[in-house]
């Protein structure tokens, strides 16, 4: 907003100059001293609207005051019903449940329901769920064909775009998305085959034949089962890993408007099937900005490699020589409520699979940066990616499958935040504006004049 508009709120204080038409008791009062004219901005939910602020103009032919935030730092593009945040507090709830209680009672099949749903099921609404997830985890054999196709050493992440936005072609009933039953089949299928495709592509990168799901086993058992299942009859799941799955998985499940969410509301706001709208939100979390954070804090650990040496690595950070990777949050600026779960979950991991190497560093770079001033002025604590990573790869898995296996709760947030997106009256196919500072009108030149 410019330097000659004033700015009142009326929560906080009264202008005795404010308009005198009929105006809400709780607004902004703002005053453009481009033209002397006060205008009233009503405030709803701690908000304005963008679009009020357009009646502001200099003159008739003027298109209107827009608001200018590079990568929405400050901007509500929606309301939503899902998940709650507060960043100062290292809150995390899912439809009004804290995190912690969800990690410690729920299965992730559970917290699915919840999220899209609104609601915990009871007994029968969970079996019912379940069923009706578990009868999609197989895929239709063209789509083996086509995950066939990709060469040997293909990224995971990206076998795994692709083959959701295949689904598209495979279900052309998808794009009928204001039909309740059929969003509802497609939520169905897509959180049902979302493990099988991931399983698949890890499984030819390692040049390992498929293994086809197994129902009888649960949502993250049947899933470690089509991973490392080998020449046995039937692949038994260790108790805690599975559970450990469970929960990173529930952790994952969504986390309000971040790059992956808002892309697919944005997709999705131009009425594109969940196939190629959940394609597109899986290729924003495939950046190392988003999900794949986790592996840049690995080849952090790796580097410093010994605990002698973080005091060394902490001073070189603190110097502007390096980066602190899995400290730190857009959102949080306090501890990450999830990494305080997964870290408890890691100590019970290590149990099963014995210590990972990297805990030991990671353990003693988190003690020393929680009680450095440079990192507690700047509010650097530990995120989700900074134990994450070292738990998938105690597990077995590579660090190029991490992102896969963020990718596979997180599609359970992203149907609930698509289908809250399609039934949201004041939703309309996503168009940000722009401050265009280009050329005004220039004369075409020809080529032998240039």
């Amino acid at each position: 907003m410019p330097d000659n508009t004033i700015v009142q709120d009326t929560r906080t204080g009264k202008n005795p100059e404010a308009s005198k038409e009929m105006v809400p008791p709780d607004h902004l009062t703002i005053k453009d001293s481009r033209t002397n004219k006060e205008y009233p901005v009503p405030i709803q939910n701690g908000t304005i609207k963008a679009m009020d602020l357009r009646k502001i103009k200099v003159s008739d032919d003027d298109f209107g005051m827009m608001t200018y935030d590079p990568a929405f730092m400050n901007t509500a593009s929606c309301q939503s019903k899902i998940t709650f945040i507060d960043g100062d507090k290292g809150i995390l709830r899912y439809r009004g449940y804290p995190i912690e209680q969800l990690a410690e009672r729920c299965t992730y099949l559970e917290v699915a329901y919840l999220i899209l749903h609104g609601e915990l099921p009871t007994k029968t609404q969970l079996a019912d769920w379940t069923h009706n997830i578990t009868v999609h985890t197989l895929l239709h054999e063209n789509v083996k064909k086509f995950m066939d196709g990709f060469n040997y050493d293909a990224h995971p992440m990206g076998m795994l775009i692709s083959t959701l936005a295949a689904l598209s072609t495979f279900y052309p009933e998808s794009k009928n998305v204001h039909d309740a039953a059929t969003r509802k089949h497609q939520i169905h299928r897509l959180i049902g085959k979302v493990p099988t495709i991931a399983a698949f592509a890890y499984r030819h990168h390692r040049g390992l034949p498929y293994v086809y799901p197994d129902n009888e086993l649960s949502y993250p058992a049947n899933f470690l089962s089509m991973l490392f299942k080998m020449t046995e009859k039937k692949y038994v799941v260790n108790p805690v890993i599975e559970r450990a799955l469970d929960i990173l998985f529930i952790l994952h499940a969504d986390h309000e408007q971040n790059c992956g969410t808002n892309a697919m509301r944005s997709i999705g706001s131009s009425q594109a099937d969940p196939f190629v709208s959940t394609a597109g939100a899986a290729a924003a979390l495939y950046g190392p900005l988003h999900g794949g954070a986790n592996e840049q804090v690995l080849r952090m650990l790796r580097e410093i490699g010994s605990k002698d040496k973080v005091p060394e690595f902490v001073k070189r950070i603190k110097a502007g020589e390096g980066k602190l990777m899995g400290f730190g949050h857009r959102v949080y600026k306090n501890y990450d409520p999830r990494a305080k779960i997964i870290k408890e979950t890691a100590d019970k991991v290590f149990e099963v699979t014995g210590r990972n190497p990297q805990l030991e560093i990671a353990t003693e770079l988190e003690r020393i940066a929680l009680q450095d001033e440079y990192f507690m002025k700047r509010k650097l604590y530990p995120n989700v990616d900074f134990y994450s990573g070292i738990i998938y790869e105690a597990l077995g898995f590579p660090t190029e499958a991490f992102t896969v296996l963020f990718a596979i709760p997180r599609t359970s947030g992203w149907l609930a935040q698509w289908e809250e997106m399609l039934l949201d009256p004041e939703q309309k196919i996503a168009r940000p504006r722009q401050v265009y500072n280009g050329y005004d009108t220039r004369n075409f030149v020809p080529i032998e004049k240039r």
